[in-house]
């Protein structure tokens, strides 16, 4: 039997819950379809649970630069990188919840837990659920893509989903690619202790940015010495 909506919303991310919500307040009927975690990419592994990250680097950062302020430490700065990756992931389930809590309250949504499947061009199948609508809006969000490089498949490679998940600080870590995600972990795990690496193949890091910007983000000592305690070296 199939059921029957002025509109289907599949994914449960950034946009979908706002676009829900805008719709049944219009007085529309609105089935929204999530197959996994409500909040989708920045909630679960994107904005929120990085920005926890870097907060905990950002503090460990500014304790090692104690006597800066007249703070003296007795010990150098250790990081329990267990309760680091912890409290981001309380802060993201707490996030996640709250998401899904506002759309199971929400008059006039019904949810729809699964992966939503297309049976024409305006029915979509949930499991044995068969939805139908004439507007269906597509909210699904995004995934790491692992680029094709030599010997990629041959080792244990981490993503920017799966790099949530550490619960150590690698001894060194090798980040490829220059723009903003990658220099975003590449500072963080600096700052918790990591040496790390940085291998853009453009001339500069973020090339999208001005010249100027990516001189300031970082300038390579021209002997090629080590960079500054907080730097991070790269490599064209």
């Amino acid at each position: 039997m199939t059921q029957n909506f002025d509109a289907i919303v599949i994914g449960a991310g950034q946009a979908g819950p706002s676009l829900a919500g805008r719709l049944t307040a219009a007085g529309m009927k609105v089935a929204l379809i999530e197959r996994d975690k409500f909040g989708g990419t920045c909630v679960n592994t994107g904005c929120m649970p990085t920005k926890t990250l870097v907060a905990s680097a950002y503090a460990a950062h500014m304790a090692r630069r104690g006597a800066d302020y007249g703070v003296v430490l007795d010990q150098p700065v250790r990081i329990d990188m267990r309760k680091v990756r912890s409290r981001a992931a309380t802060v993201t389930a707490n996030s996640s919840k709250g998401v899904e809590n506002w759309l199971r309250n929400m008059k006039g949504c019904t949810i729809f837990q699964g992966s939503a499947q297309f049976e024409g061009p305006r029915e979509v199948k949930v499991g044995a659920e068969l939805l139908s609508a004439p507007r269906i809006f597509i909210n699904v969000g995004g995934r790491a893509i692992v680029p094709d490089l030599p010997g990629v498949n041959e080792i244990p490679y981490l993503t920017n989903s799966s790099m949530l998940e550490l619960e150590r600080v690698p001894e060194h870590l090798v980040v490829i690619g220059g723009s903003y995600i990658g220099l975003e972990f590449a500072q963080m795990y600096r700052r918790f202790g990591s040496k790390v690496t940085v291998i853009e193949m453009s001339d500069r890091l973020i090339p999208r940015e001005d010249p100027d910007i990516s001189v300031e983000v970082f300038v390579l000592e021209p002997d090629g010495a080590d960079p500054a305690p907080d730097g991070i070296a790269s490599l064209p």
